[in-house]
């Protein structure tokens, strides 16, 4: 949550989709109203440490881990909210205040707060009383909802061997003190909304996000036998294709078959963010797959695509369109089309907030191909397309070579304490191949005789080599052990 956002929040002030509420050192106590009427009306966002009135008075610093730490237990606690829904807190510096920032999104399900169910309006929350109001409260989140759709007949013993347990041992690697860990399996799909019970019609069991999430494939077949995602390759072979994967499969498993076919078929080109490695590939095409996964609209038989092409890939997805039209910073409002499928790519550190995806996507797409002319196209079908530079794959094996090596003796370098200056210079070496120290000093404003040992502590580590004559100066370039012939 950047600077600007804040803004744009508090300048739009309390509504339908914002809350402000004070909270110096304890959380308020009609906190959880207020995240029960998100969760069932349209999400939206609470600023803690904020007046009605837009004054901003700030928490006490000392008190915000605590208080974080107790949002995520109330989320996760059913005597508070039911059913429960595991939300984040962030702690944000805004001028020489301190704020927390929670994002509610909205809910597949309709929720309780204290055992009563709350609905937001223009003027805030309000308790919802009626049979009336309930009943209509839960018809509307059923027919906008296809994953809450209940199978009463589908059982454990149809979902992927070891899925589950695969899951949790993810969740607990990426979040240590999550809640989830300490509930037996039960517990945790009640927990996480993948077994329910319908209040309208008494139906109760597993829901489709359970069948999407763990199922074997022949279960999924039966459930939804247009289900499919079609990765292709055209590069060379437009018409038909180089390469292809079907993927009928959960999507856990799904996820992990496509990031392979783009490890498979894109180059990864060397970047530093800061003295941090990032692989751009993996970033920017990690966020395009889950957001085919997450927001798919599953009832729907049209088959989601995803082709490389020469000049760009290309992703076509069956949606629910919450607007229309080119969806860009500018404009961008996360409406999750399955919200408890995305918590769980969010729990497993799959996912980030709603909107994360797109505005990464933009971040480093430049640096990746050399172009930001992205589309994400909000319609029936979604589509997304992210450029790919010209001649982009002719250097791929020089590149992936290149990168596997030269990211080796990076982490090689790191781990003995390899500063950033040190970083600076191999990445300009890298950058310009036969490229001389004199050069190497005017672009990074380093001193000569300090390259000197830097150049002598690479050459050591085999990372570049040195070419040319010492008389005439000599040139350095990346190491041929890092370069493909």
């Amino acid at each position: 949550m950047n600077v600007r956002k804040i803004n744009r929040i508090i300048k739009q002030g309390e509504g339908i989709s914002v809350e402000f509420k004070r909270a110096k050192e304890d959380l308020p106590s009609n906190l959880f109203e207020t995240v029960c009427a998100f969760l069932n009306r349209n999400g939206g966002s609470i600023l803690l440490g904020i007046k009605d009135d837009k004054t901003i008075e700030g928490i006490i610093p000392e008190k915000t881990e605590k208080l974080c730490k107790d949002i995520v237990n109330l989320s996760n606690n059913p005597q508070k909210l039911s059913p429960v829904f595991l939300l984040n807190a962030e702690i944000i510096k805004y001028k020489d205040k301190t704020l927390i920032h929670i994002y509610v999104p909205i809910s597949s399900q309709v929720h309780k707060c204290n055992s009563k169910i709350f609905d937001r309006g223009m003027d805030g929350d309000f308790e919802i009383t009626s049979s009336e109001q309930i009943k209509n409260l839960y018809l509307n989140k059923n027919s906008l909802y296809s994953e809450n759709t209940i199978y009463p007949f589908l059982f454990t013993s149809d979902f992927a061997e070891g899925i589950v347990d695969r899951v949790r041992k993810i969740i607990k690697i990426q979040r240590p003190e999550h809640p989830w860990n300490e509930l037996n399996n039960d517990e945790f799909f009640r927990t996480a909304g993948l077994f329910r019970k319908d209040m309208a019609t008494g139906l109760e069991g597993f829901t489709m996000s359970a069948l999407l999430l763990f199922g074997k494939p022949e279960t999924i077949n039966s459930v939804l036998p247009h289900y499919k995602i079609d990765v292709l390759l055209r590069v060379r072979d437009i018409e038909r294709y180089d390469d292809r994967e079907n993927i009928r499969c959960n999507l856990i498993e799904a996820y992990d078959k496509m990031m392979n076919f783009i490890a498979k078929h894109l180059p990864d080109r060397f970047y530093l963010e800061g003295t941090q490695r990032i692989s751009l590939r993996d970033t920017i095409f990690r966020e395009v797959i889950v957001n085919l996964l997450i927001h798919r609209e599953y009832t729907n038989a049209f088959p989601s695509t995803f082709t490389i092409y020469h000049n760009r890939v290309e992703v076509k997805n069956a949606n629910k369109p919450h607007s229309y039209g080119q969806i860009n910073l500018s404009n961008l409002e996360p409406f999750p089309k399955n919200p408890h499928i995305a918590q769980f790519f969010t729990q497993m550190g799959r996912s980030e907030e709603l909107g994360t995806g797109i505005r990464k996507v933009y971040k480093y797409s430049k640096a990746y191909s050399g172009s930001e002319d992205i589309e994400f196209l909000e319609q029936d079908i979604f589509i997304t397309r992210v450029p790919l530079g010209k001649r982009f794959f002719e250097t791929k094996q020089v590149n992936d070579g290149l990168n596997d090596g030269l990211n080796d003796g990076l982490n090689d370098g790191l781990n003995d304490g390899l500063n950033d200056r040190q970083i600076q210079t191999l990445k300009l070496i890298n950058e310009n191949p036969g490229v001389q120290i004199k050069r190497i000093a005017e672009e990074t404003k380093i001193p000569i005789d300090t390259l000197d040992r830097y150049i002598k502590y690479f050459v050591a580590k085999k990372l570049i080599e040195r070419r040319g004559s010492k008389k005439a100066g000599g040139y350095y370039l990346i190491a041929d052990k890092n370069r493909n012939p």
